[in-house]
């Protein structure tokens, strides 16, 4: 086995933290309470020298006069009247609720819209592709949802707003809790390869 140390020191932090759920011991809940208070502190560390990996390259491409220089410009940018203003304001000042009202909204928005035409779009292709009742079932119900999202030209289609809520509580929410299931049960098994030493990613 490589690096056998570091395997067993993460098998041992790995059923320390997981005894921590199950049993009520002080200093059991302590030592774990500890442990995930570094893992919280490591993943910042780990935040961190991503953003400055980000900046790192992006400003590489700037000054190296690359294409698309640019956009990079106007990430760096943002990024740094970003983490200037919420560092210095706090994240509830009005000047940080400015920027995410007027920027960062808007943006998911667009994308969200981007979304779903392509998803009609995505709809149309496959229908041309194969002319099936999944197909014809996909495009009817990606166009039903988007005009009980939106109402078409200001007219409202008696019934539609009832069926969209329908589509969005009961079948998108079991979808949505189905692959919720398959990530817990995933994570599960992955932490448990982990835990028994078959999978290492901390050997690099």
């Amino acid at each position: 086995m490589r690096a056998p140390l570091s395997a067993a020191v993460a098998i041992v932090f790995g059923f320390i933290v997981l005894m921590g759920y199950f049993f009520r011991v002080d200093a059991l809940n302590s030592l774990r309470a500890t442990l995930l208070d570094w893992a919280v502190i490591l993943a910042s560390v780990t935040l961190l020298v991503g953003i400055g990996n980000l900046f790192y390259v992006h400003w590489r491409r700037i000054i190296t006069g690359q294409e698309k220089a640019f956009y990079s410009a106007i990430l760096i940018f943002s990024l740094v009247l970003t983490l200037g203003l919420v560092g210095w304001f706090g994240p509830a000042h009005p000047y940080s609720l400015w920027v995410f009202n007027h920027v960062q909204v808007p943006i998911e928005s667009s994308l969200v819209a981007i979304l779903s035409v392509v998803l009609v779009l995505a709809g149309v292709r496959l229908l041309r592709r194969r002319s099936d009742s999944l197909s014809v079932f996909f495009l009817v119900t990606a166009v039903l949802v988007l005009l009980g999202t939106t109402p078409f030209f200001g007219f409202e289609i008696p019934g539609l707003e009832e069926f969209h809520r329908w589509i969005i509580q009961v079948p998108a929410l079991a979808g949505a809790r189905g692959i919720l299931l398959g990530i817990a049960l995933g994570s599960v098994a992955t932490g448990l390869r982990v835990l028994l030493g078959s999978d290492r990613p901390y050997e690099g």
